[in-house]
């Protein structure tokens, strides 16, 4: 099973000293690719802009960009493209992004329309590899699953050829999503969002921010932990790698970990598979 891993630039000198531990450490794995994010409305433009071009400079790994469409013009999106086709970038995860404070979205002035546009306007170029995102479980602001799927089949058309999913704990929604562009004619490739973490209270809200559901039998599991990190980072990894072995038993090629800027549970996941665990 191929894998990925994403990262989301530094605050801070100790951040960037964290971020980079855990690159180097990864790095061995040799992963497809790994992305850098965005914060929201943009706020990590220059921080994710410099991240990815050490990437380019110091390591052989191959750095997928986040680029979105907030809080800039066409013309400022624009030169973001020319710098990273410039540094070497072959690779952008084109996304709409989140406006400041999580407003609701409006279209900045002057700027791209939406996600559609911006990877058609990446994909003319004919230099990058483009992705996108997609939610299994719907977007939060979507009206129904099927405005999502219409909106991949548009970005697909546009010319991206990977989706990349919100992290799921109920994974056979992976299954079903998948299956559900599969009926409607889709052939962009699927790559699931896996997150190792032994932080539950955290990710569990962040799920229900995200819309994504936690399955009772989950929470069960990680209930009376909280003082136990050794137990945690134990189911923390088991249940990542039981995520991985049904998707790879569903047909699913490619996964990408949320590292959250950790490098040992992702670690301690992708060895397992590399020794035949799934």
């Amino acid at each position: 099973m191929n894998f990925s891993f994403e990262f989301f630039p530094p605050k801070s000198d100790k951040a960037e000293l964290n971020l980079w531990s855990a690159i180097n450490a990864l790095a061995p794995l040799e992963p497809e690719f790994v992305s850098v994010t965005y914060g929201a409305g943009g706020t990590t433009r220059t921080r994710t802009h410099d991240c990815v071009r050490r990437i380019v400079q110091e390591t052989n790994l191959n750095p997928a960009a986040h680029l979105t469409c907030v809080s800039a013009t066409k013309s400022e999106v624009d030169h973001v493209i020319d710098d990273y086709e410039h540094a070497g970038v072959r690779h952008i995860v084109a996304l709409r992004g989140d406006m400041p404070d999580f407003a609701p979205y409006s279209v900045y002035p002057g700027g791209y329309l939406s996600t559609v546009d911006l990877v058609k306007a990446i994909s003319d170029r004919g230099c990058f590899d483009v992705s996108v995102s997609a939610y299994p479980e719907k977007h939060p602001e979507s009206a129904s699953l099927q405005h999502d799927i219409d909106l991949l089949k548009a970005k697909q058309d546009a010319g991206a050829t990977r989706a990349i999913t919100q992290f799921a704990f109920d994974t056979f929604a992976y299954v079903r999503f998948r299956d559900a562009l599969m009926e409607d004619g889709l052939s962009i490739e699927i790559c699931p969002g896996i997150m190792p973490t032994t932080n539950f209270s955290g990710a569990f809200s962040m799920a229900e921010k995200c819309g994504t559901s936690v399955p009772e039998a989950l929470r069960q599991r990680f209930l009376g932990l909280e003082d136990d990190p050794a137990a945690r980072e134990d189911i923390a990894t088991s249940f990542a790698l039981e995520q991985c072995e049904i998707l790879k038993a569903e047909g699913f090629g490619h996964v990408h970990f949320y590292t959250l800027n950790q490098a040992a549970l992702t670690m301690n996941v992708c060895r397992a598979l590399e020794k035949g665990a799934v």
